[in-house]
């Protein structure tokens, strides 16, 4: 770029200045903004499916029930043969975990134990919107599909891919997840839904 030039034709340059640098700034195009559906997250809620979870140093996978309410949450893995592996209750004032040979450990709150449970470190507070695709307002929503519903957000450095929801509606739940960070996966399919009011 060839700068202003100052002297006798200060006001002509400031003014030429002025022209190259406002066109500059109208051939710029704005930010594209996805125009997202409205949604709205339901307090409670039964889901039934199927997560598989891995990093570099634990792969797990299988059968799972969540049943969710703001004051309670119930986390019921099985294995692929239907057999209980674990069982994880929260309160506000605290959560524990029962796995299947009877042990039990205690943490002050859920998302302590999940690591035990899956092999991964979600933040489980934000997990009850993720899995509804209703972010929180510190989420940012990259990408939306045809319906104006989530297909891709970025929250607290994680990844957060709607591959698939349960119907066309734009208020439909999402049948599959795919939740990463670094070498982290997760990946949720869920079968059966159940909303609470």
């Amino acid at each position: 770029m060839t700068p202003c030039k100052s002297g006798g034709g200060w006001s002509r340059s400031l003014a030429l200045c002025a022209s190259i640098a406002l066109s500059a700034c109208s051939t710029t195009p704005p930010s594209a903004v996805p125009a997202i559906a409205a949604r709205t997250a339901h307090p409670a809620f039964e889901l039934e499916g199927r997560l598989s979870a891995n990093d570099e140093h634990r792969s797990v996978s299988g059968p799972f029930d969540w049943r969710h309410t703001p004051l309670h949450d119930q986390w019921t893995a099985y294995s692929p043969l239907g057999q209980i592996l674990a069982e994880l209750h929260a309160t506000p004032s605290g959560a524990e975990l029962t796995l299947a040979d009877g042990q039990r450990l205690g943490a002050a709150s859920v998302a302590e134990l999940l690591p035990a449970l899956i092999g991964i470190d979600l933040p489980f507070a934000q997990l009850p919107g993720w899995v509804q695709a209703v972010p929180d307002g510190s989420a940012e929503v990259r990408h939306t599909d045809g319906q104006g519903r989530p297909a891709l957000v970025f929250d607290r450095g994680w990844r957060i891919d709607y591959t698939e929801y349960q119907d066309p509606a734009p208020g439909a739940l999402p049948r599959r997840i795919d939740i990463s960070r670094g070498e982290a996966r997760i990946r949720l399919i869920i079968d059966r839904w159940s909303p609470q009011p």
